[in-house]
């Protein structure tokens, strides 16, 4: 049972990370996204500081210098606010499962930011991996037809291009950082709520929401932006990290699932076979090479 534990816990972690763009979807027939925005932020606050709380980190939170705020802020601002603005916008002008595969570009903008940022070497495994992502997303925003080059909604594959790249910025950064993941996930929840709270107050306004529209935003806060990262924690804690990375790459193919039964989204051909080269492509590079391959 102790060696299946983190697969487990990958496997929820996926399961409710696949049902955002759904979700987020069937939230948008009545709320725009500075509303989602603001109570995803909200929702999740509360899981990831009640999860804190009951393992006693809370306290960990006096430790932190100003200088560290400063960080938390902007960790914050990029990867929990800018993100989910980002996607979210993408699904709300897009297919569903279009905006979603296209953010799956973030562990192409790792390899890359990491490079830049990092220092860390370009290897000929991470150039094919770069390759076969970006033929995998021209697949996916040009429904296949590669040699007409017929895209869709061009602001919409910008958005979810610009919260793969806000992605990847976020985790290259997080990679300098040694901060306790619970305590700084929290306080980055706080500063996005902040930010959150200041948007829709500017620009939309705090909506009344029906019994129903809490449900699902209390489902993509609390579960699919806090639980679920408590779960990849405890994956990470008590798997193998190369194993559990692979495995939450069942993600995308999950989202289909969830897609296509909650909102009735049509499942497109090219929509697989897109994903299917862009995971390939970033399995390739993770996967761990010996002294005579590439």
């Amino acid at each position: 049972m102790k060696n299946s534990r983190p697969y487990l816990y990958v496997l929820l972690a996926s399961l409710l990370w696949a049902s955002t763009p759904a979700v987020v979807k069937l939230l948008l027939a009545d709320l725009n996204v500075l509303q989602i925005l603001f109570f995803n932020n909200l929702f999740a606050l509360i899981g990831l500081a009640v999860v804190t709380f009951i393992q006693g980190k809370l306290t960990l939170i006096r430790g932190y210098s100003r200088n560290d705020y400063v960080v938390f802020a902007w960790m914050g601002f990029l990867g929990v606010f800018l993100y989910t603005l980002f996607l979210s916008g993408a699904i709300s002008l897009l297919r569903a499962q279009e905006a979603y595969i296209i953010n799956y570009l973030w562990p192409v903008m790792i390899l890359i930011f990491a490079s830049v940022i990092l220092k860390e070497k370009i290897t000929k495994r991470k150039i094919v991996s770069i390759i076969c992502s970006f033929v995998g997303v021209s697949i996916v925003i040009t429904g296949g037809d590669l040699l007409n080059l017929k895209f869709g909604n061009f602001y919409g594959i910008l958005l979810a291009v610009f919260g793969a790249v806000t992605y990847g910025l976020f985790s290259v950064t997080g990679k300098k950082q040694d901060y306790e993941k619970y305590t700084s996930m929290t306080i980055y929840y706080i500063f996005g709520f902040v930010y959150a709270v200041v948007s829709v107050l500017f620009f939309s306004e705090i909506p009344k929401i029906s019994i129903y529209q809490l449900a699902g935003l209390f489902w993509l806060g609390f579960f699919t932006s806090g639980l679920a990262f408590v779960f990849w924690f405890l994956a990470l804690k008590h798997g193998d990290t190369a194993k559990m990375s692979s495995m939450i790459f069942l993600t995308p193919f999950l989202s289909l699932i969830y897609i296509y039964f909650m909102i009735g989204e049509k499942i497109l051909f090219s929509s697989i076979a897109g994903l299917v080269i862009i995971v390939v492509g970033i399995l390739i590079q993770s996967k761990s090479p010996n002294p005579r391959s590439f």
